[in-house]
């Protein structure tokens, strides 16, 4: 986005002149805005006068598009011939091409193929970036000129019926049959004088002449006109690059270059003087033309016969804001006739001379000044390139006639108040705007007061005073040489009547106003942003501020001239003020910060109706000042003082904020306007798969109508533009922070609060709305503002994405990325859920397996960072896939390295191995007996199922518990089973249920909850709590869910996560939650705290029937009192406090805070930290950063309630179908049950009564058909629970179904029972 420091600049001294030439030539030939005559008296005292071009709207487009030309010259330039440097490194340049290509044949790109390349290079952000450094600057015509020839235009046809050519003044869109070339189409291009294309200009202006009815007549010397015609090459009609980038609009983007101008001159007077050519030109021309005698050159610029040519009156770009109320051309042309006679009364000393043009001794810009001579008619100067584009056919420029030759040679130099340098002209970044010396009050907000005021206010009337808001732009500079003046030069007042006049900020009336108007004349941009006008019903205003009215004495239509003026002066007024990063912050601020976040979007709502492109392209210019270094690393002691320049404006964090603020907004507001929050919700939803409509599904299916407007918002090439650039501004002031952190002459200074953090506490303000909107509205808007914010952030990140997993943290997708952290780490506030953060088009594109598996080894830096790093844009389903792919891939690589080792062991205890003896054959097994065995086995008893895991898990490797899991399960007794994860189930069952009893006092569990927790002070080692841990942790790791219920606090605390709000506690502990939580919103009036609620400040547990007390402290290192294992030591209840503090009304936010840590830390903080560290023997710390605290839960309980409806979707039969009627009687039976038997059923089939995280999809349920059984008698439905499967008996009748199948459920234990 921004310009590269470090490239080299390309000819700096004679680009800043040549800048500087652009900007004097359109100063003196674009129409100035001015305020209308019927402007309301109010609007008058914002009204300022603007003298640096620019920030002139119509320079500025002129000045945009002649530098667009520029780059596409040098990229076709780069494309096709290259840089000449045999060590060049640009891909796109042809020399690097040349170089990696060797001694193998290369083909240059066709120039068609380099013009398709290089609009698009240049239209990139930053796009000099791409530009080969080596590449020197183009000096000669470009071969696109190639194509045209050049011949004098006859009267009447030639008789030549092998190549005839248009005559007509309006152009065609294709030639007739047979024509061996086609007269090319009139464009629009802005004037681009530099030194060669304005002496160009002047030659060809020399050659013609015009009549009265504006036809083109041979001038004194009787030679004629000239006729442009383009050779006819061959073309393939399906293609679409060829038809599209082949057309005359596209190639204009090259003819319309200076050098191609000055070559097109030489050969316009070639043609119109051939005495004038000397021998060696007319031989080089007849070597260029064509078998008709016609010139061909080398560089032309398209200039066909056209019509009367057609002045630039109106402001560039005028094409895309006209609507059909407006005649843009004809009365445009009649409305900027200047009142005095500018140019025509000045004397013969101060002409412009006829030869080339001689540099001026300071090239400072020059106004179009009046003269007191009475005598000469109105006339306004031809500018030298024509540039209005018609939307129903290419025209080609006109051409400077000798009318505006002379007109221009009354142009004196302006009074040095008014006169701008070439440095002053040329030294800027092209994306900022230098800055002017501007007198204001100290205060930078001294005047927005005034126009936003606050809601507490006295005066309900809005004052402005001229003095306070009328910023002067003239500056005096004292270097300035000796203006060249005749005795009809105007006053220094009366120039400066001249000056284009804008407003120098926006107020909510100003806003109003200058949108009514546009909307009132129905001079707004064409666009496709809903709703496209803003009607009464949307409209709003505040009942304090007067409204503003335009000046109308009569009730007839109003004047189209007027329309016009008024056009022009609110477009250069959005300009002006959006542009600049100051005036903007005046808007929109006051003294107490931001306006409210509703008043700004509705007056980012109202502006991007009128004009879009020209609010979003403004604000992208005003967001290039925040890519300025703070002050802090500009100091001469700073050591990166050397890597920034000093010109340039540097703003805080606060106040870049601000600016991203109006920016934000301004893309909130550019989306459609949706009334209702569901809607809201849903379209985003739609986003987030990157889908623009849906066709069912877990989707919503909002209407179509409202999916195309959101698509034609969020596809908006400014609006993507100015967010790619916005987004890009965070990591930039990060870095910067971390720069000022570093440098260690900031040392004293106050650290600034983070960007992020002070944009979002504006979000989080509840400023009460300046404006008259409901408490829906209000409520809707609260809601708006932070989902669109996250639709933006993914549409710039669905935009900038390659496909790959690691991504660019330092561009547009890190910062999207950052904003969506920081807004995930304030959802609560936000009013945001986990559901709004997600992005599954990612998800649903990375590889599963591959994906999270490489994640382990990457590291993320500043410039490069992994998307798993931000597991919340995934769905839970996604995460658990790539946290069991991660678990999977650890199993199968310690399998794999097992199984060589053992491999190697058997080659070597082979009888044909070099080892010939016994005995060290059978030493060397049992060495390597564990290093080579492929599965962890465990040999468990039903009777001390406890007992025997924690012998066999005791001083375990890590390789070991890695492996697969094996259980024998109760085998010593006689049973027989077949471990495919049924025995697995079974066995965790029976351990977990053992190891949380109470009665053994290392856990508790709540009455009324059911939730467990540990017991603080237990008596139980520590060592028992981390086998209890690991056990877990083999279960998560083999993907088994456990009949264990914890509360989320723990969950939070294994993963890193703080436990300080009451609803981290309200799961496990609900009538605590309340109880602090009607202690928090006690209101002191109905009682005091101390009298009400008689709480002490201390934390009390039971601990084995007795109450155990101690006073909290803030200190982190209190820790909590344990048994002793001495027999005669004191009880711990001894040491309980006799008195502690009471809580009262200032000190019971501190005493909630620290009871929660007592709860959830002190008092267990060493059973904790020992379950922790079994917790995670089997899991990869960086795995567990894919889960949050409920999603952790889900995979380690599962889910305990048991829709039927959903199993009976998810089972399948074997021996008959679901159609069955023993089938359909069994699910009548099991609807019937209860939660408990529910329960018990699922147990019985699958050896887990809980539902694996993923829902009934992720289970096994089979149902297969066992016998028939005639009586009332008979066998006893089974299962295997190593399958999922139930053998279910066929029986005479439901009711004897039903209670053969409660007896099994009733009785089930161990494996083998029939």
């Amino acid at each position: 986005m921004t310009r590269e420091v470090g490239r080299p600049a390309d000819n700096g001294s004679s680009r800043n002149s040549s800048e500087a030439e652009i900007l004097a030539a359109l100063w003196e030939q674009v129409p100035f805005p001015r305020l209308p005559v019927d402007a309301p008296s109010e609007i008058k005292d914002l009204v300022v006068d603007v003298e640096n071009p620019k920030t002139v709207y119509a320079i500025h487009c002129a000045s945009r598009r002649h530098n667009l030309q520029l780059l596409i010259e040098k990229f076709i330039n780069q494309l096709r011939h290259g840089c000449g440097f045999n060590g060049c490194t640009t891909p796109s340049c042809f020399s690097c091409r040349k170089r990696l290509a060797g001694k193998a044949p290369i083909r240059r790109y066709s120039p068609a193929s380099a013009r398709t390349l290089a609009v698009f290079l240049a239209s990139q952000d930053d796009a000099d970036s791409r530009l080969c450094p080596h590449l020197p600057s183009p000096t000669g015509p470009s071969d696109s000129m190639k194509s045209l020839m050049f011949g004098p235009r006859y009267t009447t046809p030639p008789n030549d019926a092998t190549n005839p050519t248009y005559t007509s003044p309006v152009p065609r869109s294709k030639p007739p049959k047979g024509s061996p070339g086609r007269v090319v189409s009139k464009g629009g291009q802005a004037p681009v004088p530099g030194n060669s294309s304005l002496q160009a200009s002047r030659r060809w202006s020399q050659a013609k002449t015009e009549a009265p009815n504006g036809d083109s007549l041979p001038s004194s010397n009787a030679s004629p006109p000239v006729r442009i015609t383009e050779k006819s090459v061959s073309k393939d009609y399906r293609s679409f690059a060829a038809n599209v980038f082949g057309t005359v609009a596209f190639k204009m983007l090259e003819w319309l270059t200076p050098n191609n101008m000055e070559a097109m001159a030489e050969k316009v007077e070639a043609v119109r003087d051939p005495l004038s050519i000397t021998v060696g030109s007319q031989a080089t021309t007849s070597s260029l033309g064509d078998d008709n005698g016609r010139i061909s050159p080398t560089s032309v610029t398209s200039i066909p016969e056209s019509e009367k040519p057609i002045a630039m009156r109106s402001t560039p770009d005028v094409h895309r804001f006209t609507s059909s109320g407006v005649s843009s051309r004809s009365e445009i042309n009649g409305l900027y006739q200047r009142a005095p006679s500018e140019h025509q009364s000045v004397s013969n000393s101060n002409s412009v001379p006829q030869g080339p043009p001689s540099h001026r001794r300071n090239s400072s810009t020059r106004i179009r000044t009046s003269s007191v001579s009475k005598s000469h008619p109105k006339t306004v100067p031809e500018p030298l390139i024509e540039s209005i584009t018609d939307e129903a056919g290419s025209l080609s420029p006109s051409i400077h006639t000798a009318q505006s030759e002379k007109a221009s040679k009354g142009l004196i130099r302006p009074p040095s108040t008014i006169a701008r340098t070439t440095s002053e002209l040329g030294d800027h970044d092209d994306h900022s705007i230098p800055e002017t010396k501007i007198q204001e009050s100290d205060s930078p907000n001294a005047h927005a007061e005034d126009h936003f005021p606050q809601m507490d206010g006295v005066s309900g009337e809005e004052t402005l005073s001229s003095d306070e808001t009328t910023r002067s732009l003239d500056t005096t500079d004292e270097r300035q040489d000796t203006l060249a003046t005749s005795d009809t030069v105007d006053s220094p007042s009366e120039l400066d009547s001249y000056l284009p006049q804008s407003l120098s900020r926006l107020s909510l009336q100003a806003v109003n106003f200058i949108c009514d108007v546009l909307q009132e004349d129905a001079t707004s941009e064409r666009h496709l942003l809903e709703p496209p006008i803003i009607t009464g019903s949307i409209r709003r205003s505040s009942n304090r501020l007067k409204y503003w009215k335009r000046k109308r004495k009569s009730q007839a239509d109003y004047p189209q001239d007027l329309k016009v003026q008024w056009k022009l002066f609110v477009e250069q007024s959005i300009f002006h003020v959006l542009s600049d990063p100051q005036a903007l912050l005046d808007s929109f601020t006051s003294s107490n910060g931001m306006v409210d976040s509703q008043t700004l979007w509705y007056c980012m709502l109202r502006l991007t109706r009128v004009a879009p492109s020209l609010v979003f392209d403004s604000l992208w210019i005003a967001l290039a000042g925040l890519f300025a270094p703070p002050k802090a690393l500009r100091s001469t002691k700073s050591p990166t003082s050397k890597m920034f320049p000093r010109s340039q404006r540097s703003f805080s964090n606060a106040e870049a904020a601000g600016l991203m603020s109006v920016c934000f907004h301004a893309l909130v507001a550019a989306a459609p306007l949706v009334t209702d929050s569901r809607q809201l919700n849903d379209m985003s939803r739609i986003r987030a798969h990157g889908l623009s409509l849906t066709g069912g599904g877990a989707v919503a299916r909002p209407p179509v109508s409202l999916c195309l407007q959101y698509e034609d918002a969020f596809t908006d090439d400014m609006a993507l533009r100015l967010a790619r650039r916005l987004l890009r501004v965070i990591p930039t002031r990060r870095h910067f922070d971390e720069l000022v952190e570093l440098d260690l002459d900031s040392e004293d200074t106050v650290k600034e609060p983070d960007v992020l953090e002070i944009l979002l506490s504006n979000l989080e303000s509840s400023t009460q709305s300046m404006l008259n909107f409901s408490k829906a509205e209000r409520s809707l808007h609260e809601k708006r503002i932070p989902v669109l914010l996250l639709d933006w952030a993914r549409a710039v990140m669905l935009h900038e994405w390659e496909g790959k997993p690691d991504v660019s943290g330092d561009g547009p997708f890190g910062g999207a990325l950052s904003l969506i952290a920081a807004m995930y780490q304030k959802r609560q506030s936000l009013l945001l859920g986990e559901v709004h953060f997600r992005a599954e088009y990612f998800g649903e594109r990375l590889d599963p397996i591959q994906i999270p598996v490489s994640w382990l080894s990457f590291t993320s830096t500043k410039q490069k960072v992994h998307l798993l790093d931000y597991s919340y844009i995934f769905n839970p389903a996604s995460l658990v896939s790539y946290f069991r792919a991660i678990n999977f891939s650890r199993m199968s690589r310690s399998y794999e390295e097992s199984a060589s080792l053992q491999s190697r062991i058997n080659s070597i205890i082979a009888p044909d191995s070099l080892v010939t003896e016994t005995h060290h054959k059978n030493v060397l097994q049992d060495l390597l007996k564990v290093p080579s065995a492929k599965y962890l086995i465990l040999d468990i008893s039903r009777k001390n199922v406890l007992r025997d895991s924690f012998d066999q898990l005791w001083r375990r490797e890590e390789r070991e518990l890695l492996r697969p899991l094996k259980i024998h399960l109760g085998e010593d007794a006689g049973e027989e089973g077949f471990d495919s994860g049924g025995v697995q189930q079974e066995f965790f069952r029976l351990a977990i249920a053992e190891a949380l009893n109470p009665d053994y006092g290392a856990f508790t569990i709540d009455d009324r909850t059911r939730m467990t927790w540990f017991q603080p002070g237990s008596i139980q080692p520590e060592w028992k709590f981390e086998l209890v841990g690991l056990l877990i942790s083999l279960a998560v790791y083999n993907g088994l869910t456990l009949p264990i219920t914890f509360p989320k606090a723990l969950y939070r605390k294994l993963l890193g996560e703080p436990v300080t709000e009451l609803h981290h506690i309200a799961d496990g502990w609900p009538d605590l939650a309340n109880g602090l939580t009607n202690l928090l919103e006690w209101n002191e009036k109905d009682g005091s705290v101390e009298d009400v609620f008689v709480l002490t400040y201390e934390f009390s547990t039971s601990m084995f029937d007795k109450p155990v007390t101690r006073e909290m402290e803030p200190s982190r290192r209190t820790s909590w009192p344990q048994f002793s294992e001495h027999p005669n030591s004191a009880p711990l209840s001894a040491d309980n406090p006799a008195d502690a503090p009471s809580v009262t009304g200032d000190n019971r936010n501190a005493y909630v805070s620290d009871y929660i840590r007592y709860l959830t830390d002190v008092s267990v903080a060493s059973q904790f930290a020992a379950f922790a560290r079994g917790f995670h023997a089997c899991l990869h710390p960086k795995s567990l950063q894919l889960l949050s605290p409920a999603l952790l839960q889900n995979l380690v309980e599962g889910t305990q309630e048991i829709d039927v409806g959903e199993l009976r979707r998810a089972a399948r039969y074997v021996g008959w179908d679901a159609s069955h009627q023993a089938v359909r009687d069994f699910w009548a039976v099991v609807k019937r049950y209860d939660d408990r038997m529910r329960r018990r059923l699922l147990e019985f089939v699958t050896a887990s009564d809980r539902v694996p995280v993923g829902g009934m999809a992720n289970i096994q349920f089979v149902v297969q058909k066992n016998g028939e059984e005639e009586g009332e008698g008979g066998h006893l439905p089974t299962a295997y629970t190593c399958y999922g499967t139930l053998l279910l008996p066929e029986y005479r009748d439901r009711e004897v179904l039903r209670e053969r199948l409660a007896m099994a459920l009733e009785n089930a234990q161990g494996f083998g029972f029939a």
